[in-house]
């Protein structure tokens, strides 16, 4: 038998089959170790076949098999993923392994257990360690070998296992993530609407479901009554949420209502963790694969349902290679498995919610929250009025207003603001000077508990100047607010309030987004500020008031849909407040109180947002009219990054001169932010009306990538910086 392999190398040149002869246990899907360019390496067996086209007696031979960790339809999207983003196979099959565990760097954990098996035995009694530690067993017959050696010592253990009076055995230890992570079991009777979406979605001939619910319309339990169908059915279940710190959240209901047949994935995790949870989804001990981006890529066979939550969430987007859409992935899964692609969100992408009134995808509404109660009253606070006032603090008088209140009720409040950090920027007064980051052509942000300068790009961390770098001048001022001087400021104004701070520098370590999320859901604060990673999702029954700062921060960025993200984060943030019993109140704060955008979001008015989008969009020749594609030259020295640019750019420019009318915009020019990480970046920018010349643009591209100079093709990118 032959078996055709791909070798573990993420370069187009050797993006091919190889083929050897197979040894005793290869299959297709097992990682291989072969002989390759005079060294041994890992691959992967895609297919056996009987016989060669080459010589049989030049063919070398698989030398191990590893394991065998792929499965029937990882090879099957092995293909259709790379042809789609146009990617080597062997960075696409990168996808479905855990990383730590392709580099052999993680293993199974054991632990060795003292195991009594003469509970008879007679201990001489002079021997008083090996007696009590005897006596200890009978009472606890399996017990953790290095346990038992603390309490007891080593020789008395030891000498008992001499005697015969007990075993040491291998037993395997599996590392649970989360593991405090506790969920009320109590299953929820659905609602007639509920009920009639469950039903509309199991009686569906589409693929793709979309579920518009506003929040707190009970997505969620019809989400968990879908996995429970499917394993009755005997099927698996995989659940996508956008954010790590949505996870656990998730998680503790999936393990509350499953139990320990819920598995998560994610970055987060320890390598350890991540190896066992996969193994476990491997093997079918878990069915359900819960988690964000990454966990589309799970182990799992037989699946009975994919739930894709907040489908708008650009973090659904890979931007780094292969550079996939989540959602995409999701429907080859279902399409292959014959199972239905749930999208969840109250604010549904335009792209999305066009397909779906077009009949591409099957809608369902759910335009009512759960327990019938109204949506949050939003009070529209004019901060240019504030200016006049006299009022330069982040807080309108309608907001400290509404926060006293809700303190003195005893209720909770959340403050989002989309920017972490004490200050945006230091600037020079005496020259004018932006202090920026040494890597990235970007301004630093002063963050006062470290007392330091940190780069939100590239993340690198700089001492408090005491004078200008430019001029020497030592008066320097901060601009803009960021979330550690709004908790600072709301001390000040609100010293009894216990606050809580959530973004980035606050949620390091695998359980920091959910440590502080359990801390307030226990009432252990009164007031959360954070940034976008506690707008969506997030279900606390005693939050009454939301405050958004600064709600025009991402309406004018130069970017088609800065319009469609603003409208979703302030619904999905508005939507925290009032999901129990009491109604909610929200205070946007605004330069802007005339924007269309804003009104509709006022008034959680989604159609109306959506019509006014898609005809601007249709009229002006944007996505999901056109499509926009940028090709990326990355490199360190920004001679070499140039003349690749060219390169690219002449070669597309022949495909622009053949095509004109299916161009609406052809370019080159720096990327907004020229450098990050020391790498300077130049960019073509095209926008199409025909998709066909997708594939050209491509191979015209790709083909200038050097050793020096990365050179990758985006679709719509999620982020034009």
């Amino acid at each position: 038998m032959t078996a055709e392999v791909i070798v573990d190398i993420a370069h187009s040149e050797v993006d091919k089959i190889f083929e050897y002869r197979a040894i005793e246990g290869v299959k297709p899907g097992c990682r291989v170790r072969v002989p390759f360019g005079g060294r041994t390496i890992e691959g992967y067996v895609m297919r056996l076949k009987e016989g060669s086209d080459f010589d049989p007696a030049k063919l070398k031979s698989v030398l191990s098999v590893v394991d065998e960790p792929l499965t029937e339809e990882c090879l099957s999207l092995v293909e259709s993923i790379s042809s789609r983003y146009h990617c080597p196979k062997a960075l696409v099959l990168r996808l479905f392994l855990p990383s730590e565990m392709r580099k052999g760097a993680v293993r199974e954990l054991f632990k060795t257990i003292a195991v009594l098996k003469d509970g008879t035995a007679e201990i001489p009694a002079r021997a008083k360690a090996q007696a009590a530690a005897f006596a200890f067993l009978q009472d606890n017959p399996r017990f953790g070998y290095t346990e038992l050696c603390d309490r007891f010592g080593r020789g008395a253990v030891n000498a008992l296992a001499e005697k015969g009076v007990i075993s040491l055995e291998k037993e395997r230890v599996l590392r649970t993530p989360y593991s405090g992570v506790q969920g009320q079991a109590a299953e929820r009777t659905l609602t007639p609407a509920q009920s009639a979406a469950v039903e509309n979605i199991g009686k569906s001939e589409k693929t793709v479901q979309l579920l518009h619910g506003v929040t707190g319309s009970g997505k969620t339990e019809i989400y968990l009554t879908l996995i429970a169908k499917a394993l009755a059915e005997g099927k698996n279940a995989i659940f996508l949420v956008p954010e790590i710190s949505l996870t656990p959240q998730m998680f503790s209901q999936l393990r509350a209502r499953f139990g320990d047949s819920a598995a998560i994935l994610h970055s987060g995790l320890s390598a350890g963790e991540k190896f066992d949870e996969w193994q476990r989804l491997r093997t079918g001990e878990a069915k359900i694969a819960v988690g964000a981006r990454s966990a589309v890529f799970a182990p799992v066979e037989n699946i009975g349902v994919i739930i894709l939550d907040e489908e708008h969430d650009g973090s659904y987007a890979s931007e780094t290679a292969p550079r996939y859409n989540t959602a995409e992935i999701a429907e080859l899964r279902a399409k292959y498995n014959g199972c239905k692609l749930v999208l969840g969100s109250a604010t549904p992408s335009v792209d999305t919610y066009l397909k779906a009134t077009e009949g591409e995808y099957n809608l369902l509404k759910l335009p009512e929250r759960i327990n019938k109660g109204p949506m949050p009253e939003i009070i529209i606070a004019d901060m240019r009025r504030e200016v006049r006032r006299g009022n330069n603090t982040p807080f309108s008088a309608a907001l400290r207003e509404e926060l006293e209140n809700s303190l003195a009720e005893g209720n909770q409040a959340i403050i989002f603001l989309n920017r972490r950090g004490w200050a945006q920027s230091v600037v020079c007064r005496e020259c004018g000077a932006v202090v920026k980051c040494a890597q990235c052509d970007v301004s630093l942000t002063y963050h006062s508990e470290e007392n330091c300068l940190k780069c939100h790009y590239c993340g690198a961390t700089y001492k408090m100047l005491s004078a200008c770098p430019e001029c020497g001048g030592v008066h320097l001022s901060y601009t803009g607010t960021g979330t550690q001087k709004v908790v600072s400021q709301l001390k000040e104004l609100l010293p009894q309030a216990r606050i809580l701070r959530m973004d980035v520098d606050t949620t390091s370590g695998k359980e920091g987004h959910y440590k502080i999320l359990k801390q307030f859901a226990e009432h252990k604060a009164d007031i959360l500020v954070g940034t976008q990673m506690i707008a969506k999702g997030h279900d606390f029954p005693s939050v009454t008031l939301v405050g958004i700062l600064d709600a025009d921060m991402s309406l004018h960025f130069s970017d088609y849909r800065s319009g469609e993200r603003t409208f979703q984060l302030v619904t999905q943030v508005s939507g925290r407040s009032g999901r129990a019993e009491e109604k909610g109140k929200v205070v946007l704060q605004t330069y802007d109180p005339e924007n269309y955008i804003l009104r509709f979001a006022v008034n959680y008015d989604y159609e109306g947002f959506f019509k006014h989008e898609i005809s601007v969009r249709k009229s002006t020749a944007f996505p999901p009219f056109a499509k926009i594609v940028r090709v990326m030259v990355v490199g360190e020295e920004e001679k070499k990054a140039l003349e690749v640019l060219k390169g690219v750019y002449f070669s597309l420019q022949e495909v622009f001169e053949a095509h004109r009318e299916d161009f609406l915009f052809f370019n080159k020019m720096k990327s907004p932010v020229k450098r990050i990480q020391n790498k300077f970046r130049y960019q073509v920018l095209m926008r199409l009306s025909d998709e066909r010349l997708l594939p050209e643009i491509y191979t015209r591209a790709l083909q200038y990538k050097t050793r020096d100079v990365n050179v990758y093709v985006e679709e719509n990118p999620s982020n034009l910086s």
